[in-house]
């Protein structure tokens, strides 16, 4: 029997051709969002953020500074992927869901903020670091929740992240990671391309 997740998995291709009349709605964007955000992250501390450029006038201001690729007019919507730099201090934040979930008990929170702030707190790469990090893994959860549901995805580095920092007026500790677009597709659109051998890739010690 085929593993439903797997066959999406293995399905998946970016997407290149979009049908530009097809729309999607909030509660649609809300849970790719949602689905997203349950991708790990370091110390549970959800250090994203996800801007749904959907409108076409927010789409005509990321257009031209995302190399005018198409997929930002045709899609439905394309997410700027934001990774907030990793800031240790709003751990106990984070976590206090999670104690008052009963998954995890108080004494255990210092436990996390101390190793954390020895991680992150002097080093400004580490923090850099791993807001690509989380933002990089919400948007892969975001691209197999979008083939799960039929649509097509694109994850897209061509952009100036510093005007899209400006003209989307991101935080200065927000790292705009990625775009993904997505969208409903067209024909035209090529299955997913052959990729290099395991045993090229994989050593097993």
């Amino acid at each position: 029997m085929t593993n439903a997740v797997i066959e999406c998995i293995l399905s998946r291709s970016s997407a290149k051709y979009y049908d530009p009349a097809a729309s999607l709605s909030d509660g649609q964007i809300r849970e790719l969002v949602r689905i997203g955000t349950t991708a790990p992250t370091s110390f549970h501390l959800q250090n994203w953020r996800f801007i749904a450029v959907r409108s076409p006038e927010a789409k005509a201001r990321l257009h031209p500074i995302a190399w005018n690729q198409p997929a930002i007019t045709e899609a439905a919507v394309t997410f700027i992927i934001c990774g907030q730099l990793a800031d240790s201090s709003v751990v106990p934040e984070r976590l206090a869901p999670v104690v008052e979930a009963g998954i995890m008990p108080a004494k255990m929170v210092p436990e996390w903020e101390i190793p954390a702030r020895g991680l992150y707190m002097e080093y400004p790469q580490r923090q850099r670091d791993e807001a690509v990090r989380t933002g990089t893994f919400g948007a892969a959860a975001m691209v197999y929740a979008a083939r799960s549901l039929g649509l097509g995805s694109t994850p897209m580095i061509g952009f100036d992240a510093e005007a899209v920092h400006r003209e989307f007026g991101l935080a200065e500790d927000e790292v705009p990671v990625m775009l993904l677009s997505v969208g409903a597709v067209r024909p035209g659109n090529w299955p997913q391309k052959p990729r290099r051998p395991v045993a090229d890739v994989l050593d097993i010690v």
